[in-house]
């Protein structure tokens, strides 16, 4: 069967004005058959720019299926840089009035409707898509990629990830495709400033959940990131003439939105710093000694 949205292997069966006509051989390890008979199988065109020199009835071609612009399933020699369920950070090239196009690598930009965007894109931003098959059989890309994750990661506990951003929510964390393949979450708690879909980030693997998807925090453990929350804190006492009126007491939300730390982080760095004789800490506030 030939597939749309996928790279497969077809047999050359028929010759024509427009190129050769390609159809499924229906073997596994690429046995030659009996020569088809166009009549009586599926078949889709190669046009004649994509067709090698000297190929002949029976040969073996390796193409991608999508729809030209006419709508009708046609082959491709180049590889696509999404297939099927697959994922790929792919460019904006313009915004429509149905959605958004995007450069896949061939003749026909990807269509990104607009009810498949989990926030509206703008022209030469990239984006992580998924690419699948609409009511209307026609392939298009989505920013819904969370089921085309995979739970099967390579990773372990302390790894250093690189991941891209898919979505920020508000009730559960931050949502990261891993290496664009691997389902990952950087939880409520360890989110300390806003997050944008898109966004490449770097983080720490926590944890590896029971289901093996990932748990990330974007802090490095507590006795490396107690030295890089402490500068934090003494630099911007210094911006600020050598005081902040931040302290043990203060409100856990205004330490997040000032330094982007939670409290028992803000706790642990002036405790350090208080520790060097660096600070100290009075009911108004901290001050530089």
């Amino acid at each position: 069967m030939i597939r749309l949205g996928e790279t497969q292997e077809l047999e050359v069966i028929e010759f024509s004005n427009s190129g050769i006509y390609l159809a499924d051989s229906g073997t596994e390890k690429m046995e030659r058959r009996p020569t088809w008979s166009p009549e009586q199988t599926q078949k889709v065109l190669l046009p004649n720019n994509q067709v090698p020199k000297d190929v002949k009835i029976g040969d073996i071609l390796t193409v991608f299926i999508y729809k030209d612009s006419e709508d009708r399933p046609i082959a491709t020699t180049i590889t696509p840089l999404l297939q099927l369920n697959g994922l790929a950070t792919l460019t904006v090239l313009e915004v429509g009035k149905i959605g958004a196009f995007l450069d896949w690598g061939l003749a026909k930009d990807l269509l990104l409707p607009f009810k498949e965007q989990t926030r509206r894109v703008k022209t030469g931003e990239q984006v992580l898509v998924t690419l699948y098959i609409d009511k209307s059989e026609r392939l298009c890309a989505t920013m819904n990629v969370y089921k085309a994750l995979s739970s099967d990661s390579p990773y372990s506990t302390n790894d250093r990830v690189t991941g891209t951003v898919y979505e920020p929510s508000g009730n559960f964390g931050v949502f990261v495709a891993v290496d664009n393949l691997y389902s990952a979450i950087i939880p409520k708690k360890e989110v300390f400033r806003e997050y944008v879909s898109g966004e490449i980030i770097e983080a720490r693997v926590t944890d590896v959940r029971e289901d093996g998807k990932l748990n990330l925090s974007t802090r490095e453990k507590v006795p490396v990131q107690l030295n890089t929350d402490a500068d934090l804190i003494y630099e911007k006492l210094i911006e600020n003439n050598g005081f902040l009126p931040f302290n043990d007491s203060s409100d856990a939300a205004e330490i997040k939105e000032e330094f982007s730390l939670s409290k028992n982080a803000f706790k642990r760095a002036i405790g350090h710093l208080f520790k060097n004789k660096k600070i100290t800490i009075e009911e108004d506030g901290i001050h530089v000694k």
